[in-house]
């Protein structure tokens, strides 16, 4: 499966976004789903996984409560939702998917290519 994210930008603190993943090449039904993120400077980082069929959500200590993913996998996409956004959420967010939601969350197999995201204060 191939991924790429789209959906980044400029918002304001406290403003949303919705991050989108357009999955292509495979089942898409067939594989967990992650979003990380890297900030400036600091390591990748996890934040938020979901199972092949969406019934399953996991989410960083950081978002959770402020984000919310979802999949539709008739249409081949996953979304990360995020809301009251903060300065220090701004980095480049990936989607990662892997046979299964743990090693999706873990250490993904596949990796789509990244979207900005730019709080400012």
């Amino acid at each position: 499966v191939q991924l790429q994210a789209y959906g980044g930008g400029l918002v304001q603190a406290g403003g949303s976004l919705r991050l989108s993943c357009a999955a292509s090449g495979r089942t898409f039904s067939n594989y967990g789903m992650g979003w990380f993120r890297q900030a400036p400077g600091k390591e990748r980082e996890f934040v938020a996984g979901i199972s092949r069929t969406g019934n399953l959500t996991y989410y960083a200590h950081s978002v959770k409560g402020r984000s919310t993913i979802s999949r539709d996998n008739a249409k081949n996409m996953g979304y990360l939702q995020m809301n009251s956004l903060k300065p220090e959420d701004t980095a480049v967010y990936y989607c990662a998917a892997a046979p299964n939601a743990a090693q999706a969350m873990r250490s993904p197999q596949v990796w789509g290519h990244g979207t900005l995201v730019t709080v400012s204060s």
